[in-house]
């Protein structure tokens, strides 16, 4: 394909000719797809950076949020200065945080203490299911813990843990640091988008990108919040009805896991299952446990959540899917728990461009993109005056 640019002639009239100084379709798409691999190798290997900066800049949208909603208290929030308001959120936001801890130790406590109960339970599933499949001999613990111990190593296990315990302390002291920096850059960040170019227009897109980016991003966090700690809390009541031991722990296993969409939901069904059959077996009680758990997953995820989140990051169902194996890939569970808000960040950030927009629509839901009157790329480039 040949490339044609427009150059003026000495007389002062335009012509279009071939040259180099016009890129294809072709090359742009090659351009994009080389420029993808390769940030995609660096968020890869920067993992360890990277990731405890992330997860600090969505913890500052939670912070900002509560304050937000501080704000509000009728008579009281509007008079307290920003820095009681901000005191108050880290307040509630630790308390909550010290409750969740607790309430897991606690419960932590309770599983210690019952698992001889549990561990009969459960040899006592596995021969019946071996009788009614014909083994002849019936597995014991001996037997069982012997297979269990020939595939597990537990010289790995301990070191595995030990890695995983000492990583997730120094992200979490990294995160406290990166999250008080970010509050005190807050300050300084609308002037300094405001020096990031002379062009008036650069820089009011820049404040546009950022400003669309806020607003979605914390509503699309403070809903999801929203929804989670409300499927926790209904499903705690179900499994405490039900007569589920540590109802309360999977309360809070159940509302984490469905900040992940989909997954979060299966895993959310499957997890207080399991510990049902080693506390009820094949009974009636396991499956009605199954069947509320798998209305409460169904009220809320299928109708509650789509009602609230509206088109809040317009995502599309695929987009979703594919960004949780992507980002899944590229970090792991926590990249799992990002994907969605990541995901919406850079589509938001391409849909601001002519040349990425298309890509931006097809990452939607609808394939509307929600601002594109009043965008300036929705206007297009700006085309050339007239050629003297």
């Amino acid at each position: 394909m040949t490339e044609r640019a427009r150059i003026t002639d000495p007389d002062g009239r335009g012509r279009a000719v071939n040259g180099p100084q016009a890129s294809s379709p072709l090359q742009s798409l090659c351009y994009g797809t080389v420029l993808a691999l390769a940030i995609g190798w660096v968020l890869h290997i920067g993992e360890s950076v990277l990731l405890p900066i992330v997860f600090s800049v969505l913890v500052v949208y939670v912070i900002v949020g509560t304050t937000h909603l501080v704000a509000r208290i009728p008579a009281i929030g509007r008079r307290l200065p920003t820095s009681l308001q901000y005191s108050v959120a880290l307040l509630v936001i630790a308390v909550a945080l010290w409750f969740t801890f607790w309430l897991v130790v606690d419960n932590l406590g309770k599983a210690v203490e019952l698992a001889p109960r549990f561990q009969e339970s459960l040899l006592t599933t596995i021969q019946g299911l071996a009788a009614r499949f014909g083994i002849e001999s019936q597995p014991t613990w001996a037997t069982l813990r012997g297979s269990l111990l020939a595939q597990i190593s537990p010289q790995a296990l301990l070191a595995s843990t030990l890695a995983l315990v000492t990583s997730t302390a120094s992200v979490l002291v990294l995160g406290v640091l990166y999250v008080a920096f970010l509050l005190i850059e807050m300050s300084a960040t609308e002037r300094k988008l405001r020096m990031l170019s002379d062009d008036p227009r650069v820089v009011a897109q820049v404040q546009k990108i950022v400003t669309h980016i806020n607003d979605r991003v914390g509503t699309y966090l403070a809903l999801k919040t929203f929804v989670c700690v409300v499927t926790g809390v209904v499903s705690w009541m179900v499994m405490a009805w039900v007569g589920l031991e540590l109802a309360a722990f999977f309360g809070v296993i159940i509302a984490l896991a469905n900040y992940v969409p989909y997954i979060g939901s299966v895993l959310s069904v499957i997890v207080p299952s399991s510990l049902g059959l080693l506390q009820f077996g094949l009974s009636s009680e396991l499956l009605l446990l199954v069947v509320l758990l798998l209305v409460v997953q169904f009220v809320l995820g299928n109708i509650v959540d789509p009602y609230l989140m509206a088109n809040s990051l317009n995502l599309s169902p695929l987009t979703i899917v594919a960004s949780l194996a992507g980002w899944g890939a590229l970090w792991g569970v926590p990249g799992a728990f990002l994907a969605v808000p990541l995901t919406a960040c850079i589509a938001m950030v391409l849909a601001e461009f002519p040349g990425t927009r298309p890509i931006a629509i097809l990452l939607s839901k609808t394939g509307h993109l929600g601002d594109e009157a009043g965008s300036p790329s929705s206007q297009g480039p700006e085309q050339p005056g007239p050629v003297n």
